[in-house]
């Protein structure tokens, strides 16, 4: 939620993608309903939009369509991207577009060497899992949010959209 308030408050247009996922057979499956799912939100911001370049945020298994952003030569947010998936990884490494990668050292699909070799815009929080949660109080991983956030309004100003 907090990503698409960020694109809005700087003007843009936010089209918030949400999916109930079916069963695959495999993972090539998996991949390529991402990606379609993904490219048909991408096209209709663009034409929403009036926008040339959209910046893709997405979280988790969104990151499965990096081969498709990194095509495009889009600026993307990945939030706990499967660091994991060698499609994924090699398509990020590839991207021509800015990338901000997100995730934390307690999250099995997270690897911080290799988010730190594609890209010089990562956030890494120590112990925090995959819903970029940190153990103790729960006000521990609302300052982990705004963290988040943070580093997100910082790509969007600095490098995404540079004033």
């Amino acid at each position: 939620m907090y990503p698409g308030l960020a694109v809005e408050r700087r003007g843009g247009y936010a089209h918030r993608l949400s999916w109930d996922v079916p069963a695959f057979a495999d993972d090539d499956q998996e991949r390529a309903w991402v990606i379609e799912q993904v490219t048909a939100a991408i096209d209709a911001t663009v034409s929403a939009a009036g926008a040339a370049a959209p910046v893709v945020i997405g979280k988790s298994l969104g990151s499965l369509s990096a081969p498709v952003v990194a095509d495009r030569g889009l600026a993307a947010v990945w939030l706990t991207p499967v660091l994991t998936d060698e499609p994924t990884v090699s398509a990020l490494r590839a991207a021509k577009g800015p990338c901000l990668l997100v995730g934390g050292t307690a999250d099995q699909v997270w690897d911080g060497r290799t988010a730190r070799l594609i890209t010089p815009y990562v956030l890494e929080v120590e112990d925090a899992d995959h819903g970029m949660l940190v153990p103790g109080a729960l006000s521990a991983s609302a300052a982990v949010l705004g963290q988040v956030i943070t580093a997100v309004e910082d790509f969007l100003d600095r490098v995404a959209w540079p004033a």
